[in-house]
């Protein structure tokens, strides 16, 4: 499985002021993770971040070359995203987009199918599994046992009605 390049982070949701900072609603796990990079990207066209603050959930950022209400209003709707090679995660941490596609395997080695979709919930994640029929795995280590990224492999233990 190749990794993308760009991982997608957030929308601009709105303007904020008339200076031409733009209203970032997060995709991350939180706007503080979205705030450490020094830039972003719409379109693969890099933004260096001057400056910017959490704000009621979402990140208010000033843009390099979006000095008015008017160029920051053009952003709205847009996809935020952060390069992969900025990001730093913890040792054994991994991005969702990462799974999406991998094969899923039981511990005897069986084809389960692929991560089709990851539903987000507060509690736990759930994976959406895709083969010969479909199955709803949460992200649990009761249930997964393994998640290799580098080769798109996720091994997981299923119990009866899964």
């Amino acid at each position: 499985m190749e990794k993308s390049k760009f991982l997608e982070a957030g929308e601009i949701v709105s303007t904020h002021g008339i200076r031409g900072e733009v209203k970032i609603l997060p995709w991350t796990d939180s706007v503080d993770f979205l705030r450490r990079f020094k830039t972003l990207y719409i379109n693969e066209k890099p933004y260096a971040v001057l400056h910017s603050f959490a704000h009621k959930g979402c990140m208010i950022a000033a843009l390099e070359g979006i000095e008015d209400v008017n160029a920051a209003m053009a952003l709205k709707g847009r996809t935020v995203c952060f390069a992969r090679a900025d990001a730093r995660l913890p040792k054994g941490s991994f991005f969702l987009a990462d799974v999406l596609g991998a094969k899923v395997v039981t511990e005897d080695g069986a084809i389960v199918g692929e991560i089709v979709d990851i539903i987000e919930n507060p509690t736990q994640n759930v994976y959406v599994v895709r083969g010969e029929t479909e199955h709803l795995i949460p992200a649990v280590p009761e249930f997964i046992l393994n998640t290799d990224v580098d080769n798109g492999v996720v091994t997981v233990h299923l119990i009866e009605g899964m």
